[in-house]
């Protein structure tokens, strides 16, 4: 991607669509987090996007989906992670040329971000239960992110 215009179009894109995935499907987990749909645009992110700009994306969408539905103490700590995993997405599939591979190491991040984060909260023992809700959110994410990444491609939209 060249132009810097398009950069910022598509982040923003992406940010909207990070958000609004993380919005419709919310299941309540066993701290005060959700389970959701974001993490496919998250990864999208980092597939589509340099990584600046990838992190943005990921982690303003997120951290706004968190604002709006009520859960403001995940926000910062949601920026972050979904950030990251954006930029371990972009920098895995540039060296190991694997999607899969790059996602499952986002999604590490994520599950394991979100249980030191609720660690500190709550205490690492009580914490342990977010870590399989955590895991099927990553596993559904990574599922749908490579679905959507190769609907995109054959429709030649990136």
């Amino acid at each position: 991607m060249k132009n810097t215009t398009q950069k910022i179009v598509l982040s923003a894109m992406l940010a909207a669509l990070a958000c609004v995935a993380t919005m419709v499907v919310q299941i309540p987990s066993p701290f005060k987090g959700y389970i959701n749909l974001g993490d496919c645009v998250v990864l999208l992110s980092g597939w589509l996007l340099p990584p600046f700009y990838g992190f943005l994306a990921a982690g303003l969408g997120s951290a706004l989906a968190d604002i709006f539905a009520g859960y403001i103490i995940y926000a910062p700590i949601t920026f972050l992670i979904k950030g990251l995993m954006s930029i371990t997405a972009y920098y895995s599939f540039k060296k190991f040329s694997s999607r899969v591979l790059g996602g499952i190491a986002a999604e590490c991040i994520m599950v394991f971000g979100y249980y030191a984060f609720e660690g500190v909260l709550y205490g690492f023992i009580p914490a342990l239960v977010s870590l399989p809700v955590n895991a099927v959110q990553g596993v559904a994410g990574l599922i749908l992110g490579l679905l959507l990444f190769n609907l995109f491609s054959k429709a030649k939209l990136f």
